[in-house]
């Protein structure tokens, strides 16, 4: 048998300045401050007002999302957008269905023990209420020029660091979210046309929140509860 070739050596690697500008610590302790004051103001809402928001707000938090950081820069995600109203009612209707499964049939008890503080249900007003639905899709591999597939490192966590940065960079500019995973996603795949690579990952409905929106009345773990210093 004849060995096989070794692969090609990597070409090396194009550097440039980090554009870096280092801040006193006062202003350093200021900016976490405030978004920490911020961030602690976010709440998930199931209730949106159907008030239209800016096309141009939106892109602006897609912007924030996609300059997440991602394994081997492969960049692993599609944002599909959607603003039609008949697209929508498609896509709550075959949530709805899913969710009506997940509760009558396929979540344990001890999940929907987990669940009932939160007041959730089958019901998924936001999807047809708020004004944007931004589907994120996790890229399974990457398709190059010529339709060959090549793999994404760390694709999952890649996805998940971005949709935090979408989730932050709404919430700071004043607008309500819903992290949404509806089981199993697959009608996404169908309704949105999207390709065999493109896996649903997220469903986030953004808008205002509903002038009579309550949350639960819960509370976050306390620092010392989550953090270990060494």
């Amino acid at each position: 048998m004849t060995p096989a070739d070794p692969p090609a050596p990597m070409p090396p690697a194009v550097m440039r300045p980090l554009d870096f500008r280092r801040q006193d610590e006062a202003t350093m302790l200021a900016t976490s401050t405030h978004l920490r004051e911020v961030m602690r103001t976010r709440r998930s809402v199931r209730s949106f007002a159907t008030d239209p928001v800016p096309r141009e707000l939106v892109e602006a938090a897609l912007e924030v999302a996609a300059s997440a950081p991602s394994g081997a820069h492969r960049q692993p995600w599609t944002f599909v957008v959607v603003a039609d109203p008949e697209e929508r009612r498609r896509i709550r209707e075959a949530a709805e269905e899913e969710e009506r499964a997940f509760y009558a049939d396929r979540a344990p008890e001890e999940w929907l023990r987990a669940l009932a503080p939160l007041g959730t249900d089958d019901v998924k007003t936001h999807l047809t209420d708020a004004p944007w639905l931004i589907v994120m899709l996790r890229h399974r591999w990457t398709v190059q020029p010529d339709g060959s597939r090549s793999k994404n490192y760390y694709s999952s966590e890649s996805c998940g660091i971005a949709a935090g940065f979408l989730i932050a960079a709404l919430h700071q500019m004043g607008l309500a979210t819903l992290p949404h995973t509806p089981s199993p996603m697959g009608f996404l795949t169908e309704i949105l046309q999207r390709p065999e690579h493109e896996q649903p990952y997220l469903v986030l409905p953004v808008g205002y929140p509903a002038p009579d929106a309550v949350v639960p009345d819960i509370d976050r773990k306390p620092l010392d509860e989550v953090v270990v210093w060494r």
